[in-house]
């Protein structure tokens, strides 16, 4: 492949294409042509492309093209009949009309180059620089982000059914990579009859001893496997086999093997012998999916962040210039920034700090960042807004003090802390005796206590202590930590912070329109990497699509009201 400037539109090709076009709304793939021409340039993609060999087609061109796919959530093979039949398509691209285009499995290959040589980031990139070049993107202002879930695509598997899927996808693939090696080491009539069809084709034994026996006959039958291709005189190349490599962890975590005087005996482990949820396989073809909760709902999968900009008046200022060529006099579009997607077990806390490390990395930090309770604590706060100059916009989880969770009695608001003198003063007058740094969790914090023999004869020491004996104990954070989670706890029970915040409500919307539009709740692909790339390429459909909205003028869809919801709105007026 070699690197060549987009072609320009033949004449031909526009004329028939502006004639249909003038029938309807005009498409979306003939405007993003318009607009920002040559948006992925050849160039960038270079590396993913040998020097030599056949001829390949345009990677900036099946860059648009899989953004298209993605926008009108369509199949491989669907949006290679659109490039070789559809005008706009051919309008965007500037092919000629007759055109045969490219085969469908181009698409499933550019994909994976992209994944193989780390690109899967470039599309946004570039996208967002183009943006920013016309003053509707930039650093500081406001952000938000959320989070959703994305189903594998992988069907859900008990422990039961994963055993048997995985030792019947390790005798698949040893069937096909050496047939008469199986033939000798495993009984294969037998086996056949027992893992030949797919777990989900038949129902499992109703009757829990028969589910254990099960169990056990597929952990025997495994260990039988493995030991047959670790053996001496096999083959080491069959042992390296990513089907073999699936079945050795999936038995490690799931079974394991004790030595009687009877010989090896097996047994599964017990729920509380199983690993971690992030390490363990939830199933043979997608070794990346992980078994998620979330507010009380289970699934099998990823997780994505998605973050965009939320303010109005800023981003008004900064396209004014743009407007005034392009004709559009509303609010700019909301612009997703960033597109991150982790296994189902990463918690929105632990993403926090990597999303601010993703927005610096494009320039493109905010001033304030709105988020939900699940992304701070006391120490990201602090961070944040030290290493990247960033205020997190979120409410905090309140103080689960047994006072505080009462509403009754002196929580820690009610004592004074004098920080350089290291001591804690109640709400009586009495200060504390102890100070001292901790460990808590993993976490440093301070422990203040006061003496007992002061605590012991207080009036309100029931108001202040469950402690039958002892006096009251105080845990805190480091002063910085501590203040800002004050801070924060205090500001968000103002009606005025309260009506800020609700600009982080909206992400809710950006969410349902990427899983309407695009698909994003159901992954397409197995493996986090191609999951991630077509997040990715989800985002820029949803930028581009928006854009559409402001160039033409033409708002976004509205949520819809019921009949039923319009008559009482009518009926209060």
């Amino acid at each position: 492949m070699q690197p060549r400037p987009w072609p320009q539109v033949p004449e031909l090709t526009a004329q028939v294409a502006r004639s249909v076009a003038a029938q309807g709304p005009y498409p979306l793939a003939m405007r993003v042509r318009d607009e920002l021409g040559e948006l992925f340039a050849d160039a960038e993609f270079a590396e993913t492309f040998g020097a030599r060999g056949r001829p390949g087609w345009s990677p900036g061109r099946l860059a648009l093209v899989t953004v298209l796919q993605f926008a009108e959530n369509l199949t491989d093979r669907a949006a290679a009949h659109r490039v070789r039949y559809d005008m706009d398509f051919k309008y965007a691209l500037g092919l000629d009309l007759d055109d045969p285009g490219f085969d469908a499995s181009v698409l499933s290959e550019f994909r994976a180059r992209l994944v193989e040589h780390g690109l899967e980031e470039k599309a946004l990139d570039l996208l967002l620089t183009a943006l920013r070049d016309r003053g509707l993107v930039k650093a500081g202002g406001k952000q938000r982000t959320d989070s959703t879930r994305v189903l594998a695509a992988v069907r859900d598997l008990n422990r039961l059914e994963l055993a048997g899927e995985t030792l019947r996808a390790s005798l698949e693939t040893l069937a096909c990579a050496a047939p008469d090696w199986l033939a000798k080491a495993v009984p294969v009539r037998e086996w056949a009859e027992r893992y030949g069809p797919r777990t989900n084709s038949w129902h499992p034994p109703a009757s829990k001893a028969k589910r254990q026996e099960m169990a056990l006959v597929y952990g025997q039958d495994g260990f039988t496997l493995l030991e047959a291709v670790h053996a001496p005189h096999t083959p080491v190349w069959l042992r390296e086999l990513p089907a073999l490599r699936v079945l050795r962890s999936v038995w490690l975590q799931n079974y394991h093997r004790t030595v009687t005087e009877a010989g090896p005996e097996v047994a599964r482990r017990e729920s509380g012998d199983l690993p971690p949820g992030r390490l363990r396989l939830a199933s043979p073809y997608d070794t990346d999916a992980r078994y998620g909760l979330k507010q009380g709902s289970w699934w099998t999968g990823y997780k994505v962040h998605i973050s965009e900009t939320c303010e109005e008046t800023d981003h008004q200022a900064a396209a004014v210039d743009y407007r005034a060529v392009h004709g559009p006099d509303g609010p700019p579009p909301r612009i997703i920034t960033n597109i991150a997607t982790t296994d189902a077990t990463v918690t929105d806390a632990e993403m926090t700090e990597p999303i601010h490390h993703m927005l610096a990395a494009r320039d493109l930090l905010p001033a304030e960042h709105y988020l939900d309770s699940g992304y701070p604590s006391a120490e990201l706060i602090v961070g944040v807004k030290k290493r990247f100059g960033v205020a997190l916009i979120t409410p905090v989880l309140l103080n689960s003090s047994p006072q505080a969770r009462a509403g009754a009695g002196f929580d820690r608001t009610a004592f004074t802390i004098d920080w350089d003198k290291r001591q804690a003063t109640c709400p009586r007058g009495n200060t504390s005796t102890w100070w001292s740094p901790a460990s808590q969790r993993g976490t440093k914090a301070i422990v203040v206590k006061f003496d007992k023999e002061i605590c012991r004869p207080c009036l309100v020491r029931d108001q202040c202590t469950r402690s039958k004996t002892g006096g009251r104990t105080l845990s805190l954070k480091p002063r910085d930590r501590q203040e800002a989670l004050d801070h924060a706890r205090a500001q968000q029970t103002d009606e005025q912070w309260r009506a800020k915040y609700a600009a982080r409500a909206g992400v809710e919307g950006t969410i349902h329109q990427a899983v309407v539009v695009t698909g994003m709740r159901r992954a397409r692909y197995r493996g986090l990497p191609k999951t991630h790339i077509e997040h990715v390429f989800a985002a820029v459909a949803l930028n581009l699509i928006r854009l559409d909205a402001w160039w033409s003028g033409h708002p976004l869809d509205r949520t819809r009201v019921s009949h039923l919801a319009r008559l009482d709105l009518s009926l209060a007026v």
